[in-house]
């Protein structure tokens, strides 16, 4: 997992525009009240005006600047019908924005106007922890823990009043379950998820989803105590799957024994590539990393028929790589050829 390239560029243009400163069916009501239809979801590269291109996406918005609907363009005008058909089905739909690194504050104040404008809510994706994937191939993140602090209270001062779903940190929690993350850091990381929560829970209108893993591990082996640890009884609930391919059902199933051992916590399932489920093959290190095969899974949506699921997610954006395996490019690259497999 990665924070999307190409910020500086997109939020230079972004502000230019906007005079910123630097910085069964189930019918039940949304998070935010009534219930949901039309467009809406978040990418990279912000339109300032913040229309939503048609398509179904609940309640989120859809950037009509994201990499995916740049390609589209370029498959039109190429004459590519096919493709184009194919891409659609991405771009008019709502996936993360991932902020981490450089202008928390401009970047996250562009997308919850943007997304304010359309009356849609936006899906931020917080991934700047210190020690950030253990040093693999999304390795980064915040210098140490008062420059984490401190982003993310920039995070808080760009979302400020404005309605926003919020995934907190994918794999910080899973990495220090399995070990991933040094020992000397561990008590640290687990204050900082936990302030973070805090942090964003003060303000009026974000829902706060810690990342809770997959159902790779088939029990939740720890995750449970970790959650509390770090803070998940302040939170709205937590997040699964994010970034995986695990199916739907088994996701469900994972999510559902977590809530129960953290006090009834609700959850949000990333959905986003997991149409066929998980790949089984080569080595099992690096069975997650832009595996082959793999399709669309349900698009995002309040509508889950279970009252412990409040959405079925596009965390990870469809069509941008894991990481350089397989052939693929930089770890949150736009891959279009990839993005064609997963709607075939």
């Amino acid at each position: 997992m990665d924070a999307r390239r190409g910020a500086a560029a997109l939020l230079g243009a972004a502000l230019l525009l906007t005079g910123c400163a630097s910085d069964t069916d189930d019918t039940r009501a949304g998070p935010y009240g009534g219930t949901e239809s039309g467009a809406g979801g978040s990418t990279a590269e912000v339109s300032p005006a913040g229309e939503a291109p048609p398509g179904e996406s609940g309640p989120f918005w859809v950037d009509p600047g994201s990499p995916a609907a740049r390609q589209l363009t370029v498959y039109e005008r190429q004459g590519e019908e096919a493709e184009a058909a194919a891409v659609r089905r991405i771009a008019e739909r709502a996936t993360g924005e991932w902020l981490g690194g450089e202008e928390p504050q401009a970047r996250a104040r562009v997308v919850t106007e943007a997304a304010e404008r359309a009356g849609r809510v936006p899906l931020l994706v917080l991934y700047d922890i210190p020690h950030r994937d253990c040093g693999r191939y999304s390795r980064g993140g915040a210098a140490d823990g008062a420059t984490y602090r401190a982003w993310i209270a920039a995070v808080a001062r760009g979302i400020a009043d404005r309605r926003a779903f919020v995934v907190v940190e994918p794999d910080a929690l899973l990495h220090l379950v399995d070990g991933c993350t040094p020992a000397d850091l561990r008590e640290e990381r687990y204050a900082l998820l936990e302030d973070a929560v805090t942090t964003l829970k003060s303000l009026k209108n974000t829902r706060v989803y810690l990342d809770a893993g997959n159902a790779g591990r088939g029990r939740t082996d720890g995750m449970d105590r970790a959650l509390l640890r770090a803070g998940v009884a302040r939170a709205d609930g937590f997040a699964v799957n994010v970034s995986n391919f695990y199916s739907t059902g088994d996701s469900l199933a994972y999510g559902r024994q977590l809530s129960a051992a953290v006090g009834g916590k609700h959850f949000v399932v990333d959905t986003s590539r997991n149409g066929n489920g998980p790949y089984r093959e080569g080595d099992p290190a690096e069975r997650w990393c832009n595996p082959p095969g793999r399709a669309l899974g349900t698009p995002p949506t309040t509508r889950t028929a279970d009252p412990l699921v409040d959405a079925y997610l596009w965390v990870k954006s469809p069509g941008e790589s894991d990481g350089e395996c397989k052939g693929g490019p930089k770890a949150g690259a736009w891959w279009p050829e990839y993005a064609l497999g997963l709607t075939r």
